[in-house]
Formats: structure tokens, C-alpha cells, sequence
């Protein structure tokens, strides 16, 4: 149902659009837009064409032989793939067929590749934690979901076996077991399923993160108690419980040596002290510890520097710990301004100085570790062709010098790279500008050479895909008012109109980077997908990567007083837009704003703060008052020790949409799901009815049960379409500003 503040305006139906009562979007057999629209002589595909594509989310690898193991989701219908070194033909092991919003994530490969285990259900990219919380139900089941794993057979003609209700599952190294989580314990099965699942032992902590010794006889774990968090180490039901080095820090990501002696990893400060301001940085400093296995003493390896770019990194894997050959632990790091890789020798020096082994002004971001320990493989936002800045390479790495050497250049994108368990293959997802990501394989040859990528699945790609049709996106910088120079990516399709309504695109998180190119995230990939439709069917798009996103540096993705302490980084979303104005084919008076999340966030700060800019809005599950986010970080620090409390409220009420809406004007799209784990639905209801009072013009799709990153492919294409109509409506030729 569309609701409008105003009673002024009609329904969205006269766009072949229509909402039923339970808000489910109905798509007319001509999805195209009518003859008054924009550049009615643009692309001819339809949006649901466009989001067809197949998105390949998660990658895995055996530990020994050749076999991977990945995940598709095509229309909303996932399953799982496999395939077997040196031909690697692809074979679905999985025969799941509705679009039923039920997540296949936490995949591996069993050490014999007999098996690919998984969890099927849950909302794992939520703030909430799974295990405390009913799983979410966006396809309206009478029966509740549930969180499960299950284990498939890689040869096939055998149904996945339902081994248990959990998460986070981990083979054995023998191939046995299975040990998970579930309700903040450590569970055990059998991989054949030969006996039900029964708890691990007992914790008076909070259990997670398992680990399994190599040799596959015991169990390293956090054990999280609130204000601090232990390694703790299970052998056997009669051996008491290990903890390693047991402090008032914050202990975690355990990692084993490669002949199971000890184990390497992250300490934290525990929780407390005297409250720091919050409108300022502060330096978060970190350690790596290695404990001995056997009696639990432990000593430090490498203390970071007290200071901002020794701060722990907050990239993807974040430390990213892990064992190298020669007792050395490798490490990411923003110690020079960027996430890099280290080395350092475990038994080395407690001063010593960690060797750099990935220079340059560039990202490592995926991670993955040689079965024999000597080499790294990442992907990095650097390479020779021009843009690389704002795309994915892979690369490897000796862990002892800093050699690294280009895998896949070019103008494509390559992530989430996996080294086969014979270590003769690297396995990655792989995208460009027109395909959607897909898995790919390449053989390793020597040190740093090797062959042409071969990319895999590609029959998944359905016949009236539009490939052809999208544009290129193009890097451009800008700057904004401090000087701060922004990067984003400028869709636009040669002729049509000769002024054409521009759209500013601001992604979510926010540490996040928009691409030249499909993106690893099943969430941007849907915004570069519309996007694209935009932009080939008479819109000029502008994505802009604005500051508190990765893959410019430290200071870029740590920018002073950002967010609710002064949102400094909509300066750079106000200088995309004054790009937009002075490009020449742009119809400055028709300039709208869109995006997710943290990017609702922006779109409603945007249209609050600069009707006279965005002429129109769509904002999906934004943050609208940080007051109601803070609020309870806030009432702990007044109880003894004030702080700026007083000022930080008032900068966080300042920097909040809600604190504008006597300026704001244009008209706004809110889109949300109701089960919305990330940012709760009270701030999209809180804003409907602020908006209403102030007369301000909006429309409203509302999902019943969904979740933050939307689970059916229904409801993205609702929300997709929604988003299309609504700036047709009003950038249309026949609709003057």
C-alpha cells in the first residue's frame, strides 16, 4: 500500500506498479517505463532481466586434493556447487528450489571432500546475534524457521543430511566430527549423522570461534565473559578445561601452529577505564600473544604502537592472524596508513620491528594461507590498469619477504581467493563490469607465475541477461569543501536526452567501497544492478565512495568527527551532487539522492538538510535520529563520570536527519523490511510520522518479516522497482521540477 503525508498524490499503479495490502509489489508483463518517461529510446531489458543474474556468495576448498565448494543464489533460490581438479566441471550438490529467504552460509569442504557442511537459515549479517533471537521469516511460514546444519554429499544422489540445530560448524581435521555453536555453547556430532548432537562440554562463558588442533584431538575456543574473554583449550571430557594466559584483556581469533604446540592470538584491552571523549579518535592498541598448548603460559610476540594507525584494523578479517612457515605469524596491520600484511618471527625479540610484505598505497582486504604455510594469497584494490584503485586483484606473497606477485590483472575483479588443499590451484570469485560474480580457477606454476584464469558456471547466466547493454562504469574524483578528495564511479549511457536527471548513489555500512564492477557483496551487487538500469534507461548515476569507507587509507576510512560526531562525510556526498551540476549533460533541477542503510542515513540527511539540491529521495532502513542509538552509551558513562556527554548528544542530535526537518521538502521513498535487525523499524516509523506533521510528501513500501539485507529476491525486486517508478515519476519529461 503507498501512503502519502499529503493525500495529494495517486497511487504508483499508473506506472504499471502496484502494492498489495501486504506490500508485496506486483511488476506489470511491460515492466518498461511509459513513452513520457526520461529517454523512453534507451535499454529495452527490464529490471527483473537485470536481476536474474546468479551471485556467487561464499567460495571453500578441501583441505586435501583439488575439490571446491561454493554457494549460488539465483532469483532468491540458493544452492551449492562443486567441483574436482584438473578439469573442474561444475555440479550442483543441492536441489533447493524456492525463493524462500533461507540463507546457505558457513560452508566447508570435509578433509576427504565427501562432504560440504553448512547452515542453512539465519540472518548472519545482523548486529543482533542468531542464537539469541527467533530466525527471521520473510516468506511468512506458518512453521518457524530454523537455524541448521546440514551435510551434502559431493557425489551426489543423496539428499543433504539434517545433522543439527546450530551454527558455525567446523569438520575435524580426521573427518569424523563436527563441532558448532548453539546457544552460546560448543556442540558436537558426527559427520555421518550416525548420533544426535549433544554440548561439547561446559563454559561459564559465552563459547564460540572453535577451533580444531591439526591433528584433529583437540578444541581451542573464546570463552566471552562480558568485560573480558579467555582461550581456553578442550581435550577430553575427563582433562579440565585450558585457558591460555588468562588476563582481564579481551582474547581472541586462536589460531594453531602447524604441529599443534601452540596457539597464536589477539588481545584486546578488557572492558572499562575512564570514558574517553566521544567526539574525538583514540587509539585502540592490540597484541599478539602465543600460548604453549600444553600448559597454558603464554608470552607476547608484538605489542602495536599506542597510536591511531596502530589501532586494531577494522577491514575485512580484521588481524587476519595466521601461521607461516619458520615459526613466523603473519598479520595485517594499518601500522604505515594502509591495511597491510606483516610478518614476525614468534620467538624473535619482543621489540622487534614486524616486516612489511605487502608495500604500496593500497588495500589488502581477503586473506588465505598456502597449505604448507609459505606463501599468502590476497586480493587488493591495486594493479597496473588504470582504476584499479576501485576494483579487486589477486596476488601472492612469501611470508618471510616482501615479493609479492600479481595473479589476475586487468580490468576485471577478483576476491575471496581459497588455495586447494593439493596447493596446485587458487580458487577465487571473479566479476567484471558486465558479468555478475562467478566462481573461477587458475592453476599456481613455480613461484608467482601462472595461467589464465578459467571461469566457471558460466551456463548459470540466464539467456536474456543484458550483458551487452550496461555501461562502463567511469572513475572520477572530486573534492569536497575541506579539501578531501573523493572517488566514486559515473555511469551514463551516450545520447538519449540532452539533459538527463542525475542520481547520487551512497552505499551502506559504511565501511564499505562501491566498484567498477559486480560487487562481493550480495547487497551492492544490487545496487550496482540498479544502478545500471538507471543509467541505461536515461539517468546519469554517480556512486560516491565518501569518507568512512575502505580502500583509501586509514585516515579516509577513520575521518574526524564523521557520523553521529559532526557527519563530516556528507561534504562529500554534497560535492558529488555539485559534480553533477556542472556536468553538461545533466539536468541540474533534477538531481536525486538513493541508498541503504548508512546510505539511508545520508539520503535523509541530504534531502533534510538540501531540498534545494535532491529533488527526490529513496531511502532504504536509514539511520534517522543517532539520539536513539547512542542514548544507551550515553546513560552508562552519566552515572559517574559525565564526560562530554552534554556536547555529544547535542553534535549527535545535529548530525541526525530528524534535527532538519523544518528545511526538509522533497518528496522521499521509504522502503523497509519490519524484522530489520540492523536498524530497527522504529526509525523509519519515527520518520513517516515527523514527516507527515511537517507536510512533507512521501511513499512508503513496507516488508512484513524482512530483514536488513532483503532474504527473497522478491522483495528486492519489489524494493528495485519501487525505487525505478518512483524517480520516473518524478524526473519524468512531462513532470518539470
Amino acid at each position: 500500500m503507498i501512503v502519502d503525508a499529503t493525500n495529494r498524490r495517486t497511487c504508483l499503479a499508473m506506472r504499471a506498479l502496484c502494492w498489495s495490502a501486504a506490500a508485496t509489489l506486483c511488476i506489470g508483463a511491460s515492466a518498461r517505463l511509459d513513452a513520457q518517461g526520461p529517454a523512453r529510446a534507451a535499454a529495452s531489458f527490464t529490471l527483473e532481466q537485470l536481476l536474474s543474474y546468479p551471485f556467487t556468495g561464499e567460495l571453500a576448498a578441501a583441505p586435501r586434493g583439488s575439490r571446491i565448494a561454493w554457494t549460488v543464489n539465483l532469483r532468491g533460490v540458493r544452492n551449492i556447487w562443486t567441483a574436482d581438479g584438473p578439469g573442474y566441471e561444475p555440479r550442483q550438490i543441492t536441489s533447493y528450489t524456492a525463493d524462500d529467504g533461507q540463507e546457505l552460509t558457513n560452508m566447508s569442504v570435509s578433509s576427504g571432500g565427501q562432504f560440504v557442511v553448512y547452515v542453512r537459515g539465519g540472518d548472519h549479517d545482523a548486529n543482533w546475534d542468531a542464537e539469541g533471537n527467533l530466525q527471521p521469516d520473510p516468506n511468512h511460514s506458518p512453521a518457524q524457521p530454523a537455524l541448521q546444519i546440514f551435510a551434502a554429499p559431493t557425489a551426489g544422489g543423496a539428499a543433504p543430511r539434517l545433522l543439527a540445530e546450530g551454527d558455525a560448524p567446523v569438520i575435524s581435521p580426521r573427518g569424523d566430527r563436527v563441532a558448532f555453536t548453539k546457544n552460546h555453547q560448543i556442540w558436537i556430532v558426527p559427520l555421518d549423522g550416525s548420533s544426535p548432537a549433544k554440548r561439547m562440554f561446559f563454559d561459564r562463558g559465552e563459547s564460540g570461534s572453535p577451533v580444531w588442533s591439526p591433528s584433529g584431538d583437540r578444541l581451542a575456543f573464546v570463552s566471552r565473559r562480558g568485560d573480558h574473554s579467555f582461550i581456553g583449550i578442550f581435550s577430553a571430557d575427563s582433562t579440565p578445561t585450558r585457558y591460555l594466559a588468562p588476563s582481564t584483556s579481551h582474547d581472541d581469533a586462536p589460531v594453531w601452529s602447524p604441529d599443534g604446540t601452540r596457539i597464536a592470538f589477539i588481545r584486546l584491552p578488557g572492558s572499562g577505564g575512564a570514558p574517553e571523549s566521544l567526539l574525538g579518535l583514540h587509539p585502540l592498541p592490540w597484541s599478539i600473544w602465543v600460548a604453549d598448548a600444553a600448559t597454558g603460559s603464554g608470552h607476547r610476540v608484538w605489542q602495536s604502537p599506542a597510536t591511531l594507525l596502530g589501532s586494531f584494523p577494522t577491514t575485512a578479517g580484521e588481524a587476519n592472524l595466521s601461521w607461516g612457515a619458520g615459526d613466523r605469524l603473519v598479520f595485517l596491520a594499518d601500522l604505515d596508513g594502509w591495511p597491510h600484511l606483516y610478518s614476525i618471527a614468534e620467538r624473535g625479540a619482543s621489540n622487534a620491528t614486524p616486516l612489511l610484505l605487502t608495500p604500496g598505497q593500497f588495500m589488502v582486504e581477503h586473506v588465505t594461507t598456502s597449505p604448507d604455510h609459505q606463501w599468502i594469497v590476497y586480493n587488493a584494490n591495486t594493479g597496473t590498469t588504470a582504476g584499479d584503485v576501485d576494483r579487486r586483484h589477486l596476488f601472492r606473497v612469501p611470508v618471510d619477504r616482501a615479493a609479492p606477485v600479481a595473479l589476475t590483472p586487468g580490468d576485471g575483479l577478483e576476491w575471496s581467493p581459497v588455495v586447494t588443499g593439493d596447493g596446485r590451484s587458487v580458487a577465487f570469485i571473479s566479476a567484471s563490469s558486465s558479468r555478475p560474480p562467478l566462481p573461477a580457477v587458475m592453476p599456481l606454476v613455480g613461484e608467482g607465475s601462472s595461467t589464465a584464469p578459467r571461469v566457471l558456471a558460466l551456463s548459470l547466466i540466464p539467456a536474456d541477461f543484458p550483458a551487452a547493454a550496461l555501461v562502463v562504469p567511469k572513475p572520477v574524483t572530486f573534492r569536497a569543501a575541506d579539501g578531501t578528495v573523493v572517488h566514486g564511479q559515473l555511469f551514463e549511457q551516450a545520447g538519449g536526452a540532452a539533459r538527463k536527471p542525475g542520481i547520487i548513489f551512497v552505499h551502506g555500512g559504511p565501511p564499505r567501497q562501491m566498484l567498477l564492477g559486480w560487487h562481493y557483496m550480495d547487497y551492492y551487487s544490487n545496487g550496482y544492478a540498479v544502478n545500471q538500469y538507471l543509467a541505461t534507461h536515461g539517468y546519469v548515476v554517480l556512486s560516491v565512495n565518501y569518507r568512512l569507507g575502505i580502500g583509501y587509507g586509514h585516515d579516509f576510512h577513520h575521518p574526524a568527527h564523521a557520523g553521529p560526531w559532526g557527519a563530516s562525510e556528507y561534504q562529500d556526498v554534497q560535492a558529488g551532487a555539485a559534480y553533477l551540476q556542472r556536468a553538461g549533460d545533466v539536468d541540474a533541477r533534477r538531481i536525486g539522492i538513493w541508498g541503504g542503510s548508512y546510505g539511508g542515513f545520508l539520503t535523509a540527511l541530504a534531502l533534510a538538510r538540501n531540498s534545494n539540491v535532491f529533488k527526490a529521495g529513496v531511502d532504504l532502513h536509514g539511520v534517522h535520529n543517532w539520539i536513539a542509538d547512542y542514548g544507551g552509551l550515553a546513560n552508562e558513562q552519566l552515572q559517574y563520570e559525565k564526560g562530554d556527554i552534554t556536547r555529544a548528544l547535542d553534535v549527535a542530535w545535529k548530525s541526525s536527519p530528524v534535527a532538519s526537518i523544518s528545511t526538509w521538502k522533497s518528496p522521499v521513498l521509504l522502503i523497509q523490511g519490519d524484522d530489520d535487525r540492523n536498524v530497527h523499524f522504529h526509525e523509519t516509523v519515527d520518520l513517516a510520522r515527523r514527516l507527515a506533521k511537517a507536510g512533507v510528501p512521501f511513499e512508503e513500501l513496507v516488508l512484513p518479516d524482512e530483514i536488513h539485507g532483503f532474504l527473497r529476491h522478491a522483495s528486492w525486486l519489489a524494493a528495485d522497482s519501487a525505487t525505478v517508478a518512483f524517480f520516473d515519476q518524478q524526473f519524468g519529461a512531462h513532470r518539470a521540477p
